[in-house]
């Protein structure tokens, strides 16, 4: 039997069109916003990505939020295309669901997260 965890990992990414990491550059290219939200130790361990934006995990819906005051200037309505990145994907399953659930329509995430994509934005 799945635990709790991955019967909700697995509705999140349910309502995901996933990404995989050969498609990141195209998002980009369409204006999309590749968030990283690992923590700062993790990111100096595994490396950096130049093309992401670092909004950290615990404030991630304040700061996509378009109608929260502390929202940054990217989120300036609920048709922005944020691409979630963590260290393997899992992390940025749950973290793009929540921001569906805040109306934000076009979130979602990398598959395989940073350990797949660090090859293709090299």
């Amino acid at each position: 039997m799945a635990s709790r965890i991955d019967r909700i990992l697995d509705d999140a990414r349910a309502r995901l069109h996933r990404l995989p990491a050969a498609e990141v550059p195209a998002a980009l290219d369409r204006g999309a916003i590749l968030v990283d939200i690992r923590p700062q130790a993790q990111r100096a361990r595994e490396g950096e990505v130049a093309e992401a934006l670092v909004i950290e995990r615990n404030v991630l819906e304040w700061r996509c939020d378009p109608t929260s005051e502390a929202r940054l200037p990217q989120a300036v309505d609920d048709d922005v295309e944020w691409v979630v990145l963590c260290s393997e994907g899992y992390t940025s399953s749950l973290a793009a669901a929540a921001l569906l659930d805040l109306g934000l329509h076009r979130a979602t995430d990398v598959i395989g997260g940073y350990h797949a994509l660090k090859g293709v934005l090299a």
